[in-house]
């Protein structure tokens, strides 16, 4: 699939209330949410047939459109139905689903308070964020160059499009060295998440993250912290400097796209792939398997 061009792919997508052929649904080179990243989209997984947390996907997209100061035109439930349709109408079990939605053509300048919200679903199949072999032994993470920004200065509690431009950047950057993807920092220098997934360490037995407080708090990382907590495992949101790096004896990711992926380095510093990663790794697993399907 890596060689077939993403609007060459087949099958429908939903647009706007409608299913449309996957070739046909396009939108004007004038569209205001090119233009000015007036957009927003999540990342969501099916297994099984169903699509893991699709409520609180959708609901977030709806806050991330309140938040860039447009409303969706379809309820929670009406998108939640169409994503449902539309994995069926595709045939797929397990798959990858992008809802997006974005300001139109009407109007072109900063200014589009009169542009139409256009809104579409589109599901493909996307078995792993992070090369299979490479995830097992631990993926290897650059420093990045550029940092999260301050939320005085950028919606940081949206997943806004334009957000992540510098993860896009920093993501190149990390791969033209012969890593997988770069760790980023915050404004103050403190360790923030990946390019696109949030980040865990472990140190004696006990599970560090970073506090959310400019980035996503994201689904996955929920989810991965109450899993962790079923094991009987503490977890400490606080804030982590980059000098505690060496400290920590194992380092993983989450995300929807990633899941759960073991890190073997971040630049300089070395983490081995430990029982308590692999633990998460697949109770993550299990759990977004459909409870119907685990029951078989």
């Amino acid at each position: 699939m890596a060689s077939v061009p993403f609007d060459q792919l087949e099958g429908y997508i939903w647009m706007n209330g409608e299913f449309v052929r996957w070739a046909d649904a396009k939108v004007h080179v004038l569209t205001h949410g090119l233009h000015y990243a007036s957009s927003v989209f999540e990342g969501e997984r099916a297994y099984g047939g169903e699509i893991f947390k699709l409520n609180e996907h959708t609901e977030r997209l709806h806050e991330s459109a309140r938040i860039l100061g447009f409303k969706i035109p379809f309820t929670v439930e009406e998108l939640n139905e169409a994503s449902r349709k539309l994995l069926a109408k595709q045939g797929f079990q397990d798959a990858y689903v992008r809802p997006i939605a974005w300001r139109g053509s009407e109007s072109m300048g900063v200014s589009a308070q009169a542009n139409k919200i256009n809104v579409a679903i589109a599901i493909w199949q996307w078995p792993s964020y992070f090369d299979p072999a490479q995830k097992l032994k631990g993926i290897r993470l650059d420093l990045a160059e550029y940092r999260r920004p301050d939320p005085k200065t950028a919606p940081s509690k949206s997943k806004a499009a334009g957000l992540y431009m510098i993860c896009t950047i920093s993501k190149h950057a990390a791969e033209a060295k012969g890593y997988a993807d770069a760790l980023m920092l915050d404004w103050r220098g403190q360790v923030a998440e990946a390019t696109g997934a949030n980040v865990f360490f472990v140190k004696d037995g006990v599970i560090h993250t970073p506090t959310p407080d400019c980035f996503l708090d994201g689904i996955t990382r929920r989810t991965v912290i109450d899993l962790a907590k079923r094991r009987g495992y503490e977890v400490v949101e606080r804030t982590i400097m980059p000098e505690e790096l060496d400290s920590f004896e194992q380092c993983f990711l989450t995300g929807t796209a990633a899941e759960v992926t073991p890190v073997s380095e971040i630049g300089p510093h070395r983490f081995t792939v430990g029982e308590i990663a692999i633990n998460l790794m697949n109770d993550y697993a299990a759990e977004v398997m459909p409870k119907k399907a685990a029951a078989e």
